[in-house]
């Protein structure tokens, strides 16, 4: 049926559905993932970088980028649409710092940023921007984080901890499950990596992690930092193996043991002496035992 209503944007299908912005949804589901997640007193954003070209700078191939000096932003689907977005939002932090003489808030530039998507999602000669964005910081004057996400169709949503791109599925479920109130810094970088190494196989090299603490301070990790901490998760999925290994080999012992005990015993009363009067099978005295 998407064949008669995919080829312009604004025309609904008769089951309500905008198709295009179905495929941008695909194109972002398609793209490296991007995880975001909120502690207590800092927010962390996770991408994976694609690997780069012997002879190509890696510094051009960046998943991350500052809107403001206190907003970042990542992104998972097409680079080129997430340019274009990121320059948009920039212009207005600026704008809005000159007509208000203060910076925006985060949910305020979340919300122009979705204003842009939607915009596309609803005029003819354009296309739907393929890309979703995890937006993040610190408002002025305070010092409790904030989260946000944006997808193609113009939608805009708070979260404590997010993941888009290729399996982000998979990563929101881990999340779920690993996800604690009130994170500590240590933990919150942690948490971001572990589910990033859901999706990425190759380990820290494709790993970039980027920590905003406070209002205007963000860092990025150093490529040693990230292995130290992939090492030390390596270190504590081996041990928990380990202990899971020593668990299982514990009880088969224990069923074992338990088999051979009932087994024994069965054994023991099988070779009992049957019968009222002693031997089982012995004639009484005065008894002949056989045919004449």
């Amino acid at each position: 049926m998407s064949r008669s209503y995919d080829r312009a944007l604004t025309v609904f299908s008769p089951d309500g559905h905008l198709f295009q912005v179905e495929y941008a949804l695909e194109a972002v589901r398609r793209g490296t993932a991007a995880v975001g997640v909120r502690g207590k007193s800092c927010v962390v954003l996770g991408v994976e970088k694609k690997s780069t070209l012997q002879l190509q700078d890696p510094r051009t191939v960046r998943k991350v980028a500052m809107l403001d000096d206190h907003i970042c932003i990542a992104f998972a689907g097409l680079t080129a649409d997430g340019r274009i977005l990121i320059d948009k939002a920039r212009v207005e932090c600026q704008s809005h710092r000159l007509t208000v003489e203060d910076p925006v808030t985060v949910e305020y530039i979340t919300k122009h940023v979705a204003g842009i998507q939607q915009r596309y999602t609803q005029s003819g000669g354009v296309r739907p921007f393929g890309i979703s964005t995890l937006i993040v910081g610190f408002d002025p004057n305070d010092t409790k984080p904030h989260l946000f996400m944006t997808e193609p169709s113009g939608i805009y949503s708070a979260w404590k901890a997010c993941a888009i791109g290729r399996a982000s599925k998979t990563v929101r479920e881990f999340l779920e499950k690993n996800y604690t109130e009130n994170l500590e810094r240590a933990d919150t970088i942690k948490l971001a990596v572990k589910s990033l190494l859901e999706v990425v196989q190759t380990g820290a090299k494709n790993i970039e992690i980027s920590v905003m603490e406070r209002y205007g301070v963000v860092r990025s990790l150093e490529q040693s930092e990230i292995e130290a901490i992939v090492a030390g998760i390596e270190a504590e999925k081996e041990a928990e193996a380990e202990r899971k290994r020593a668990r299982l080999a514990a009880t088969q012992a224990g069923q074992a043991s338990m088999f051979a005990s009932a087994f024994s015993g069965a054994a023991t009363g099988t070779s009992t002496p049957g019968g009222p009067g002693g031997a089982g099978g012995a004639t009484a005295p005065g008894e002949e035992s056989g045919v004449q």
